[in-house]
């Protein structure tokens, strides 16, 4: 059965055709529900809150885009809706207290996808929570901030702050982070 039909299928309240889109998109959005929830019951919790709202909300759904990102979206919320309940996102520094702390853009690109997951999980909540939507995501900070009732400039702080801490975590030497601030002030400094 292809996509629209599924789709189709589930508006239809077919419980065959459900189960049948949940066991294909589950896996991945656990991925992204572990990358935000650290303890794993957690973290299939908000994805079993995150499916109820795919499946009550999935006339929402135009077909504009992709459907696996309308899910994400939906997974990535929940996520944040869980961390914002559990008071997991309290954890600010403004941008003032971070500047100048910056990361070469090589790092991260050299390393497997296992190795950066398992370096994710031991940042702190509000840390790891900004990187991955910036950086895995693709939200703006200003997106950020709205989601996770911040302010820009605390989005800002949080993710430099992450890049630092992964490098220190990384050991990655003076000599070589010099290097990369060259190189990064174009890609990062705007952004940033």
């Amino acid at each position: 059965m292809n996509e629209k039909a599924l789709i189709t299928a589930c508006l239809q309240e077919d419980r065959k055709a459900q189960q049948a889109l949940y066991d294909h998109f589950a896996p991945a959005m656990l991925g992204v529900c572990k990358r935000y929830v650290k303890a794993p019951q957690d973290a299939e919790d908000v994805l079993v809150e995150a499916f109820f709202k795919v499946f009550t909300n999935l006339h929402q759904f135009k077909g504009e885009g992709s459907f696996e990102g309308w899910i994400r979206r939906i997974v990535v919320n929940e996520s944040l809706m869980f961390l914002r309940r559990n008071h997991h996102l309290m954890n600010h520094v403004e941008v003032e207290t971070a500047a100048g702390l910056r990361i070469t853009p090589s790092v991260h690109e050299e390393l497997a996808a296992g190795e950066i997951l398992r370096l994710l999980d031991q940042l702190p909540m509000g840390y790891r929570t900004v990187f991955n939507l910036y950086v895995l995501e693709g939200f703006k900070h200003r997106e950020i901030a709205e989601l996770m009732g911040i302010s820009i400039n605390t989005s800002k702080s949080q993710l430099i702050l992450a890049k630092k801490r992964l490098r220190e975590m990384l050991g990655v030497g003076e000599g070589e982070r010099e290097r990369g601030r060259e190189g990064e002030r174009g890609r990062l400094g705007e952004e940033v």
